[in-house]
Parts: C-alpha cells; sequence; structure tokens
C-alpha cells in the first residue's frame, strides 16, 4: 500500500472513530477525495474485521470493533476512577486551553455520559444528558426558554454546545444567533431539544 493511500486510511480511521457523525460527502469533502474513494477504503475497514454502523447517513467504525476491545482493555476506567479523573480535570482552570483538549481526548476514548451521570442528577440531569447526547452526535440544540442573569430575557437559544465546566454547572456553545461562543448556565436552561442539523462552525469552538 503506497504511502498516501495509508495516510488517509489513518486520517479516516480518526474521523470515523472520534465522537464524530458524519455522512459520507461530509468525510469525502475533509478528506478531499470522492465518496467513491470513501466507500472504498469503508469495505476495507469491514474487510478487516471492523464493525462498520450507520445511523441517520452517518458512519462510525463501531467500538465493538474486536480491535476497540483489545484496546479498552488496556484502557479503562472505573465509574469512581472516572469520578476521580474528571474531578482532577475540572480543578484546572477554566481558562487553561489545555484543560478542553485534555477533556476532549479523554472523552474520544471514554464514554462521558458515564462521567455526567456521577455528578448530575436532580432538575438538571435531564438537560445535562441530552446536552451529553447532542455534543457526541454533534448536532445543534435549542435551549428552551433560556433566562439571562438579569432574568429580564426568557427566549430560546439556538447553539452548538460542546463542552461543560466545573460539575456541569455551565456549557460552553457556539451561539448561531450572536455567531460566538457563550456560556450559558445549565440551570437557567427550560429544556434541550436535540435538532437534526449536524455541527457548522466546530472550528469556532
Amino acid at each position: 500500500m503506497d504511502q498516501p493511500k495509508l495516510e488517509r486510511l489513518l486520517r479516516l480511521m480518526k474521523l470515523l472513530t472520534a465522537n464524530n457523525y458524519l455522512t459520507v460527502e461530509e468525510i469525502a469533502a475533509r478528506l478531499s477525495i470522492t465518496p467513491r474513494s470513501v466507500y472504498r477504503y469503508i469495505d476495507t475497514f469491514r474487510e478487516a474485521g471492523f464493525v462498520i454502523k450507520k445511523q441517520n447517513g452517518c458512519i462510525r467504525l463501531d467500538k465493538s470493533s474486536p480491535y476497540f476491545k483489545d484496546i479498552s482493555e488496556l484502557i479503562h476506567f472505573t465509574e469512581e476512577e472516572a469520578y476521580i479523573l474528571k474531578s482532577a480535570i475540572e480543578s484546572v482552570d477554566e481558562n487553561n486551553i489545555l484543560k478542553q483538549n485534555l477533556k476532549k481526548k479523554l472523552y474520544t476514548v471514554y464514554d462521558y455520559k458515564i462521567l455526567a451521570e456521577t455528578i448530575v442528577n436532580g432538575k438538571n440531569g435531564r438537560n445535562v444528558r441530552q446536552l451529553v447526547q447532542a455534543m457526541e452526535e454533534h448536532r445543534t440544540v435549542i435551549l428552551k426558554k433560556y433566562a439571562s442573569s438579569h432574568g429580564n430575557d426568557i427566549r430560546d437559544r439556538r447553539v452548538e454546545a460542546f463542552a461543560f465546566t466545573t460539575n456541569y454547572e455551565q456549557v460552553w456553545c457556539y451561539c448561531l444567533e450572536e455567531q460566538e461562543v457563550k456560556l450559558f448556565r445549565v440551570s437557567r436552561i427550560g429544556a434541550v431539544e436535540i435538532q437534526p442539523e449536524l455541527w457548522q462552525h466546530e472550528a469556532a469552538h
């Protein structure tokens, strides 16, 4: 196999195993190849024993594949370990960009629904779970009846939610209306509605 093809396969593997939900057309655009080539590479993965999953037109390499099972035996945390690890990460200053990078890397190999459920309960629990799902699927959400800090502005906000602050008290979002990254307090969200649209502004996150 020539080196350029191997590099494309590795890039495709990274796209299909991260927390990405991409269509064949989106994958082709990111790798600068044709959709036909994407299907050919996916067939290569399938022949090598990977489990291919398709959901809502998006393709992933499923983590139930034998290779992922082998890796998961090396990279595994109990619920208690996950809570301690997350607490350690969250203790870092919010302005430290390494903190967000570390969280993204951790969440790529570990299902952070578990991290959320270890510390979130009560009335905010459902909203956090909806936000976690939207982040995993890279989908936009509507923060229903969000109340501003002044309390005199209660309205829906359409956003791309991509990260939480300490103990899931606030959520970092790209606000589509204002076209900038903003923090929204979870306790001020009336409800979270996941939308069918995928993220369009990930580079700004």
